[in-house]
C-alpha cells in the first residue's frame, strides 16, 4: 500500500460530476503535483482529501487507513492540513494569533511554543511583524503565514491550493523554495495545485494532468514538462 491513495474518486456538485473515477498515489516524503486548467477538478480533490466535501464513490487511504469517512479536524488530527486558495488569513487577528490558530487542536503545549519559534525562525518576516494585524501583509506575506499557519498543526501531509496565484514572479520563486524547503526540513509531503504549471513541475516529483474532471496524463515531473500536449496547453508552447 502507498503511503497516500485516492482510489476511483468522484465527487460531485448537484449531481454533476467535479471529478470522475480519479486515482492518485505517492510514497512518503514526495511532493506530488496536480496541474491543469480552472475548473478541471484539481482544488475539489483537495477539499475531498480533507473532508470539506464528501466524495460519492471511491476511496482515500492515507497512512494504511480508509480517511474519507472523517470529519475535517480527525483529519487534521491525524496530520492532514490544507493551505487554502486565496490566502485565508484573520485580518484582524495579530500574525501570532494567526500562526497559534494552526495549534487549537494540541494539547502538547510546551511544543507548540517550540514550534511557533521554528516557524518564525524559518519565517522572519512574519517574525519582524508579529504583532501586526495579518490583513496589513503584502499577498507573498500573508501566503507565508498561512503555510506557517498549516505547519503549526505538525502535518505529515500538506495541501496546497494554488500558493502562487497573484503573486508577482519574483516572489513566487520564494514560494517555491519555501515548499521545497518546508518538504526537505520537516518531512512533510506535498500535494500542490497550480495552475503554474511550470513552477508545479519543476519542484514536484511526480505529476497529474487533470482535464474536465479526470486525469489525462500522469508520470514523472520532470518527464511532463517536456512532453508536447503539456508543453501545448500549459507552459505556453
Amino acid at each position: 500500500m502507498r503511503y497516500f491513495e485516492a482510489r476511483n474518486l468522484t465527487v460531485n456538485y448537484d449531481k454533476v460530476s467535479a471529478v470522475r473515477d480519479v486515482s492518485i498515489a505517492f510514497d512518503e516524503g514526495q511532493v506530488v503535483s496536480l496541474i491543469g486548467a480552472n475548473g478541471a477538478g484539481k482544488s475539489t480533490i483537495l477539499k475531498a482529501v480533507t473532508g470539506l466535501t464528501r466524495p460519492a464513490a471511491g476511496e482515500i487511504w492515507f497512512e494504511g487507513e480508509r480517511v474519507d469517512r472523517l470529519q475535517p479536524a480527525e483529519l487534521v488530527q491525524r496530520g492532514i492540513a490544507m493551505v487554502p486558495e486565496g490566502r485565508r488569513v484573520f485580518p484582524h487577528m495579530s500574525i501570532r494569533d494567526n500562526l497559534m490558530m494552526g495549534a487549537y487542536t494540541r494539547r502538547d503545549r510546551a511544543q507548540v511554543s517550540s514550534d511557533l519559534e521554528r516557524i518564525l525562525t524559518r519565517f522572519p518576516r512574519l517574525r519582524e511583524r508579529i504583532r501586526q494585524n495579518a490583513g496589513t501583509l503584502s499577498g507573498g506575506e500573508q501566503e507565508m503565514l498561512v503555510i506557517g499557519r498549516a505547519l503549526m498543526t505538525k502535518p505529515r501531509l500538506l495541501l496546497l491550493d494554488e500558493p502562487s496565484l497573484g503573486l508577482a514572479p519574483l516572489v513566487v520563486r520564494d514560494i517555491a523554495r519555501l515548499i521545497l524547503e518546508v518538504n526537505r526540513d520537516e518531512k512533510v509531503s506535498v500535494i500542490l495545485v497550480e495552475q503554474n504549471s511550470r513552477m508545479a513541475l519543476r519542484i514536484s516529483q511526480y505529476a497529474y494532468v487533470m482535464e474536465t474532471g479526470a486525469v489525462g496524463l500522469e508520470g514523472p515531473s520532470a518527464e511532463l514538462i517536456d512532453n508536447d500536449h503539456v508543453k501545448t496547453l500549459y507552459l505556453g508552447g
